[in-house]
């Protein structure tokens, strides 16, 4: 399997994620969304996670279980899995979601540039989980068990 770009969100764009910079070890972030990377290594699946406390790169059960912790439903991750060829190709964020109605930042953006492509930014789209496409949604039992954790 190839490189898998991972969106992490739910329905109410909430989602607890611990060992996050933000928020600390034992203090979990509330992310609308959050990107990680998984790939393929020798040693089995690793995750590329630029927020994460964890390692850098981090084994895929390491960073499953440390960061997605039980919670309420309304808290808990959902996952949107994209080839990372899908993830390129068809990827586009003007950063508009991160501004108010006066067009002001909301949160400071990160320092590198928006992955924006000239098309119409289709994040929200993304990361709305009640659209089944592209990719794959997939709750936490399912994206532990694609990856490797054994329940």
């Amino acid at each position: 399997m190839q490189p898998q770009v991972v969106l992490v969100s739910n329905r109410t764009r909430r989602c607890a994620v611990w060992c996050q910079r933000a928020g600390g070890p034992e203090e979990p972030v509330l992310w609308d969304y959050h990107v990680i990377l998984i790939s393929r290594a020798s040693v089995g699946w690793q995750v590329w996670d630029m927020d994460t406390l964890l390692g850098f790169p981090e084994p895929f059960d390491s960073y499953a279980t440390s960061s997605f912790r039980p919670v309420e439903a309304e808290w808990a991750a959902e996952f949107r899995l994209l080839t990372a060829k899908q993830y390129i190709d068809g990827f586009s964020s003007d950063r508009t979601h991160m501004r108010n109605a006066q067009g002001e930042w909301i949160v400071t953006p990160p320092p590198w540039p928006a992955i924006y492509n000239g098309a119409f930014g289709n994040l929200m789209r993304l990361t709305d989980f009640s659209i089944p496409e592209p990719g794959e949604v997939l709750n936490l039992d399912q994206f532990r068990r694609r990856f490797g954790v054994v329940l």
